[in-house]
């Protein structure tokens, strides 16, 4: 299916006007799928301007070309990061010295050696396991610090889709606390970081109420462990699935956590960059679209 492109519009405003009986979810999951083409090329950034006279080309059948192991899917990649989408259940990188746990990290690692054996990958910051989505690598140790020591600069936006237990009576708000660990490494907040916590603030917004649940969008001033599972947890909301923060249900078969945006100003080009991964199919059963 072709589209010329008459008007200047982000790619995925094109897509919802010209794509009606698709909903905004299928469409991400087009772009994330590697399905929609502008001249001849493979466009997943969802903010990707088109110019009058470009041609969109949609591709209905699945992209048989992926052969990224299961558990990962790279959504962006060039000379300086690499951006993928990790499933729910999967760790990050090994917590030990254990070489050959299947993790993220590991995952990418024997891909990118497969093509090159001289590619390399560095983890720049961590997604819980049990939480999907969006994650960020750099391909040299230079881009790895850059990003870490200028991450709230670089950094304009994560956002994360939650589902959560009870009516969250507050359409929208900001949680603030500051965060340490006990003894077995269980992350609690504190009114002030006289006894060592570390500052953590989460804005959020209600998106839908179903049922006994509440789905909401919640993004990050800061990037503290299970920030957000300890926040929803202090409100008395706590993410489904979420057994450790005091979650009763598990609705969904995992936690409801999901790492939605991801958006930043590339280290070397300063272009702003957004990457987008599609509200998992569990979230959709219950919250609908």
């Amino acid at each position: 299916m072709k589209f010329k492109v008459t008007e200047k519009s982000e790619l995925m405003k094109f897509l919802i006007d010209n794509l009606s009986k698709q909903s905004k979810n299928n469409i991400k999951t087009l772009l994330s799928k590697e399905q929609v083409g502008v001249n001849g090329k493979i466009e997943r950034q969802f903010n990707f301007i088109l110019n009058p006279g470009d041609e969109v080309i949609i591709n209905w059948n699945k992209n048989r070309n992926d052969k990224t192991p299961k558990g990962i899917k790279i959504l962006f990649e060039d000379n300086d990061i690499i951006v993928i989408e990790k499933e729910e259940g999967l760790l990050s990188i090994s917590t030990d010295k254990k070489n050959n746990e299947r993790t993220a990290y590991k995952l990418l690692m024997d891909y990118m050696k497969s093509k090159d054996k001289k590619e390399r990958i560095f983890i720049v910051h961590r997604l819980d396991k049990d939480t999907s989505g969006v994650m960020i690598f750099a391909k040299s140790e230079k881009i790895k610090t850059e990003l870490q020591e200028n991450w709230d600069t670089l950094v304009l936006e994560r956002e994360y889709a939650v589902i959560v237990e009870g009516i969250v009576k507050e359409k929208k708000g900001q949680i603030k606390s500051y965060l340490k660990d006990n003894k077995a490494f269980v992350t609690y907040s504190v009114k002030d970081d006289k006894t060592g916590g570390k500052l953590a603030i989460t804005n959020y917004k209600v998106e839908k109420v179903k049922g006994k649940y509440t789905y909401l969008k919640a993004s990050l001033e800061t990037g503290r462990k299970n920030q957000i599972r300890v926040h929803m947890s202090d409100i008395g909301h706590p993410v489904v699935g979420d057994k450790k923060y005091g979650a009763q249900t598990n609705i969904l078969k995992r936690l409801g956590l999901h790492a939605y945006t991801l958006k930043i100003k590339h280290p070397v080009t300063n272009k702003e960059m957004s990457f987008v991964s599609p509200t998992p199919k569990e979230f959709s059963r219950i919250i609908g679209e």
